[in-house]
């Protein structure tokens, strides 16, 4: 035996119907596809088709929209920086590129860090949002939270923010304020 003499077994191969080829065949004539009408036409789909009448999803308006590049945010619990730090995927100062290299964070996401469970290291954690009881706990234990900022827009905001601050706080002298006032500024 060899190569050039190998064959399928009889019976395994079928031959397909042919199709439209003559009466004689059994399946000639009409083909199979019955006496006439949308179903025996080729190219035939029944989907959406209302025998002419205006179909449905032309009758509804059309409404609402698909944001073309929505912002995820996405969350990671306190409890959990601490886990992965202990099984050694994160180092104590925790950027968010560290986030992105074990897979938490996409390439556009932004990143909020919530307060469920407990920190007992120190960490310094880079974050675009903390929840109140993350940056909490995480100071109480002798760590930092760092905010970083996605748009200029945010930024912004919270340079004013500061500003207004700084002007609210009665230890300020009025030279230090205008000082302050140009920095912001340039």
């Amino acid at each position: 035996m060899n190569l050039s003499t190998l064959q399928p077994a009889k019976g395994a191969i079928k031959s397909g119907r042919r199709i439209g080829r003559g009466q004689g065949s059994g399946s000639g004539t009409t083909a199979g596809r019955g006496n006439k009408g949308h179903k025996a036409r080729s190219g035939y789909t029944s989907k959406n088709f209302e025998g002419g009448q205006m179909p449905l999803h032309r009758r509804l308006p059309k409404f609402g929209f698909s944001v073309p590049n929505p912002v995820k945010i996405r969350t990671v619990n306190v409890a959990d920086l601490e886990k992965y730090v202990e099984k050694g995927l994160l180092e104590k100062e925790i950027t968010l590129e560290s986030f992105k290299s074990i897979g938490i964070i996409g390439k556009k996401d932004r990143l909020k860090v919530l307060g469920t469970g407990e920190v007992s290291s120190a960490l310094t954690v880079t974050a675009h949002y903390f929840s109140e009881s993350a940056k909490e706990k995480i100071e109480k234990a002798g760590g930092k939270t760092v905010v970083v900022f996605r748009t200029i827009e945010e930024a912004q905001k919270m340079k004013k923010e500061l500003f207004e601050e700084a002007l609210l706080t009665p230890k300020v002298s009025v030279d230090e304020k205008k000082k302050a006032a140009k920095k912001l500024k340039a």
